[in-house]
This record gives structure tokens, sequence and C-alpha cells, in this order.
């Protein structure tokens, strides 16, 4: 007796014909060839962005205070720290300093402004038209082995407003995308699902989610059809947000049987409260960002530290952490010449937070390894010092298997754009493209640090 074996396709199948090939969508027949989710045979390339606004302590190379200059001096592999990233000593050869980076849109802005361009690029001077930012143009490539697309986190939630966002990340629109701030409901939201299997109410919750956003999206669209060019513009933004709505819960059913991997939380502090302890807040932050990792819920994350012009919970850090006098935004304005140690000081308190990160991801391991050596950590502001959107203060971590050189600072002029970095850092985490928001030559200046990435 004659079987018939079903067609099964190749996933990567191309139509060809008059000197053109074009990739075929995802078939029904190419089952077989999907990978099944929750297992990877291959590590992932994962992409962390974390941010400190109102710049950093850069005293004259004169001053008796520039030893609390941010950036180190000498250049290369010979450079050397001041009192500021001496907590990064010890991690020298996984991490890389990087000076004179910017954005030419945003060169002029006050600088207060200029973070809301941090990841984009975008061109927030007269008209406020922001980009995608480059965590969430990586992760609408690697959205698909994970979970979620990405986490956005900050210290205060939301997405603030025009010129003092809180939040770094920007959908395609050039639209904020709000980020999350309390530890226990984020846990609860990414991290606390059902065991081996999803429990009854868990699956009817989806159902009654996906029968909201069906009846909303239904309705607006009828709604469209009567509305005026702005108003079905701004439309047109909600039903965006309601898609990626869609888009999530489809993703929660898919991922509902796959159980998460084994690991303690025994470590983690929920109930830290950034008023009272805003050392353990933070931490406890980075934490929730190292058991992302760990789990694979995600392969993109961005966290802003802290929000820009002394708003926020932030501004109150140096008081509360350090017991200075001042808040971060008038420690960043004050015109007497002590006030560098007192800004060097809540710097260098910053970097111990980031230490601890770079220390908590480089002895955790998922079956691949280290996540440090899989994970391209960025650090930084828009900002040199108070209002001078140049010379951004950058540090890049990790991401050794994904061809970084590091132990090294490198310094760059007005000629190349930040954006030029992000390309870097999407090849290497396997995003494939030439292009990013305004850069021009991908690798011009960054073959020393990109060295082991294919061009």
């Amino acid at each position: 007796m004659n079987t018939i074996r079903p067609f099964r396709l190749p996933r990567r199948s191309f139509l060809k014909g008059l000197g053109v090939a074009a990739c075929l969508p995802y078939m029904e027949c190419m089952a077989n060839d999907k990978p099944k989710l929750g297992q990877r045979s291959t590590p992932a390339k994962r992409l962390a962005y974390l941010y400190t606004p109102n710049g950093v302590s850069v005293p004259g190379e004169d001053s008796d205070f520039k030893e609390w200059n941010w950036f180190p001096s000498g250049e290369g592999r010979n450079y050397k720290t001041t009192k500021v990233l001496e907590p990064l000593n010890a991690y020298r050869d996984d991490i890389s300093i990087i000076g004179g980076l910017s954005h030419p849109r945003s060169r002029s802005l006050l600088g207060h402004i200029a973070g809301d361009t941090f990841l984009t690029g975008g061109d927030v001077r007269t008209e406020y038209k922001n980009n995608i930012s480059v965590d969430q143009f990586a992760a609408q490539i690697k959205k698909q082995g994970t979970r979620y697309p990405s986490l956005v986190l900050s210290a205060d939630g939301g997405i603030g407003f025009k010129s003092r966002v809180s939040t770094l990340s920007f959908d395609n629109g050039g639209q904020a995308i709000p980020s999350e701030h309390n530890h226990r409901n984020i846990f609860e939201r990414y991290f606390s699902l059902n065991g081996k299997s999803a429990s009854v109410e868990r699956r009817r919750s989806l159902v009654r989610q996906k029968k909201m956003v069906d009846l909303i999206l239904e309705d607006s669209k009828r709604l469209q059809k009567r509305l005026g060019v702005n108003d079905r513009h701004k439309l047109e933004e909600h039903l965006s947000s309601l898609n990626s709505l869609e888009e999530q819960i489809q993703r929660n059913e898919a991922w509902l049987d796959v159980p998460l991997k084994n690991v303690s939380t025994d470590h983690l502090d929920l109930l830290v409260d950034a008023k009272v302890d805003p050392q353990a807040y933070i931490r406890s932050m980075y934490d929730l960002i190292v058991l992302a990792f760990q789990l694979d819920l995600t392969e993109v994350v961005s966290y802003m530290v802290s929000r820009e012009d002394g708003m926020g919970l932030g501004d109150a850090y140096p008081i509360l952490g350090l017991g200075l006098t001042k808040g971060h935004h008038a420690i960043s304005h004050d015109k007497s010449e002590g006030h560098w140690k007192e800004w060097g000081q809540y710097d260098q308190w910053m970097v111990s937070h980031f230490a601890y990160f770079i220390e908590r991801m480089k002895n955790t391991n998922d079956e691949f390894g280290s996540l440090l050596d899989n994970t391209q950590i960025l650090y930084g502001s828009a900002c040199s010092n108070t209002h001078n959107a140049r010379n951004y203060p950058l540090i890049l971590a990790g991401g050794k298997n994904m061809g970084l050189q590091h132990g090294s600072y490198h310094k760059f002029t007005n000629e190349t754009p930040m954006s030029n970095l992000f390309v870097n850092q999407l090849k290497s985490a396997g995003v494939m493209t030439d292009k990013f928001s305004d850069s021009n030559d991908h690798m011009a200046g960054l073959e020393k640090l990109f060295n082991g990435v294919n061009a």
C-alpha cells in the first residue's frame, strides 16, 4: 500500500524568476521546519540599553577636581580611569569606554530634550518628529523566539511627556512606549507564569482579552471611515497600539504551555521602595533584567535608571543614597567649583550599580554559558554635562561571543554619528541592516571595537 507523504517546504524558500528572488511567507507546509518554542539550538544575542540623565561630571584637566572627571585619561588600551569609573576596574576586559559620539540632530537641543532621542537619533528640533528606537527596531526582528518582544523599564513608569519622557523606547511611528517601574507588578506580569501547564483561568483570561480587542478593533475601523484627516491619524496611532496588544495576546496563547526554566528567585526584593532605599531599588531592577535574560523571556531590554530635568524619583537619589544636600538636577546646575566632587561622587555611585549588574550578568549562566558574553549592554547619557548634548559618556559591555573586542577607551569626533554604533550593535546581534536613523558609514572608526563582527 502506498502512503502519500505530506508536502514539506523549507522555511527559507524563494520564488525565482526574471533574475529576482522573493522570500515566501510562512506556510503550513513549513510546519516541521519551525523550531519549537522555548528550545534554542544557538545562543541568544541580547541587547540591553541603560540610561542616566543630566550628563556627568566633566571638570577641566587643570581643575583641582579632575580626579572626579567621568571620562578617563589617555586612550586605547592604556587609558586610566579616575575615581568615577573605579568600580569598573575589575571588569576592564569586559567593557569599552566610548567618548565623542552624539546624535547630529540633537546637538543644538537643550540637553534635557536630547534624552528623547537617546535611542532614536530622531529630529525633535522644531516639529517633534521622533522615530523608532534601536531597541524596538531590534525587537521587531528578534521577537519570534521569545515570550516578549522587549521589556521597557524606568524609575517612574509611563511615558512622561514630549521633551521629558520617562521611557527610552519608541515605536515605528515615533510614539513613546509606556515603561514599567513597579517591581512586584513586573514580576507578576512577566515571571509568575504557571508551572508545567496553564491554568484554566489563565486561558479564559486570554480569551476575554482577545474578544475585547477584536470588538474594539472592529468598532474603530468602522469609525475611521467617518473621521477627518487629523482625527484619522490619531485613531491610526491608537489602532497600532491595539494591534501590538492583539499580537502579544496571540503570543501569550502560543507560549501558554511552555514552562519557564527552574531558577531561583529567592534573591529578589519586590517590595523595595525607591524613596527609602534607591540603591536596593536600582539593583533589584537589574536583578529582574538578569532573570529575564536567564529565563529567555526576551532578547531586548531598555531601562531608564532615572529621568531628566529633576523630574521623578531619581532626582532625590543623591540625597537618599549618598546623603548629599542637593538633588541630581541641582548638582548638575551648580556653578561652584566644589560641585564637581559631589557630581562625581554621584556618578561613581551610579557606576557602582552598573558594576553590580555586570557582575550578576557575568556570573549568571544559561545553557550556553555566561549571560554577559551573549549580551551587549550600552550604558550612558545624552549629555556630556548639564545641557551639552555632545560627547555622550558611554560604556559598552559584554557581547564577547558576538564579536566585540573590549579593554579600550575609544574617542570619536562629530564626524561619526552615534547611530553608526547602533548599526554595529544590531549587526553583531543578528539584525542584518546597514542603516539606522541618521547613520552613514556603518564601520567608520568602529573597526577595533567590532573587529570580530562580519561587516
